[in-house]
């Protein structure tokens, strides 16, 4: 049941205390926000969770999906115990199905036709973009840095908040850091061999004007009709 206050908050929050806590509070309204990390490590599911965050906040999303048809993302929520079907149908969740596949060296007008549809949605306050890695990885450097140099320009001058995630091994190591100083706010995703067991991390890296220090780095899983738990630090180091 789609319910909120009507004031919407100057942060866009997943909804959990413990990762929330860790971001300083949550993400600053109009940052521009990449989640990086490797296979498996969980940037879809993070993403997820800011977009559930921000729909009961009040927030009107966009999600552009390389990964999901409208029907299977629905689906995949739901699995996960966030039933967005009130969300979609009242207009306050727009789901775009993108193509992950492309004409070689078509990458600038893939770019160009994304942020002229994120600027045609005026009402849409959090535009999240899941993922980045098949455009990028067939995009020159320069194309690369200028996309999340004008991304970057869209979030400050229509006050949007947008949210990438892309796999770390997408470009160089070299291009990954000058992307990462770019962006308002930083986090990384990856998969640690704790003893005998394997888990996910958070390493929050930076946010830009959180209204709260941040923390550091979250352990945590993902379980069935659960979705993100967090793993406490004391048993992840036992």
């Amino acid at each position: 049941m789609v319910s909120y206050s009507g004031v919407r908050p100057k942060l866009v929050s997943t909804g959990m205390t413990e990762i929330d806590k860790k971001i300083g509070g949550g993400i600053p309204e109009g940052s521009f926000t990449l989640i990086d990390g490797q296979s498996e490590a969980g940037k879809s599911v993070l993403a997820q969770q800011f977009i559930w965050g921000a729909l009961n906040a009040g927030f009107k999303v966009a999600l552009y999906t390389t990964e999901d048809t409208t029907p299977s993302f629905l689906r995949q929520m739901a699995s996960l115990s966030f039933d967005l079907t009130d969300f979609f149908l009242l207009g306050r969740l727009n789901i775009y199905p993108v193509p992950n596949t492309f004409v070689q060296n078509d990458s600038l007008t893939v770019f160009d036709t994304l942020l002229e549809h994120v600027a045609s949605l005026p009402d849409f306050n959090l535009m999240v973009v899941d993922s980045l890695t098949a455009f990028v990885s067939h995009a020159s450097e320069q194309e690369t840095l200028d996309f999340f140099s004008h991304a970057k320009d869209v979030c400050g001058g229509q006050h949007k908040t947008m949210m990438m995630t892309m796999h770390s091994y997408a470009v160089s190591d070299q291009l990954l850091m000058r992307i990462r100083s770019i962006c308002d706010a930083h986090l990384r995703v990856r998969v640690e061999e704790i003893g005998a067991q394997l888990m996910k991390a958070l390493e929050v890296s930076k946010v830009r004007g959180a209204s709260k220090q941040t923390g550091n780095i979250v352990n945590f899983d993902i379980e069935p009709h659960v979705g993100i738990r967090i793993i406490p630090v004391t048993r992840a180091k036992a």
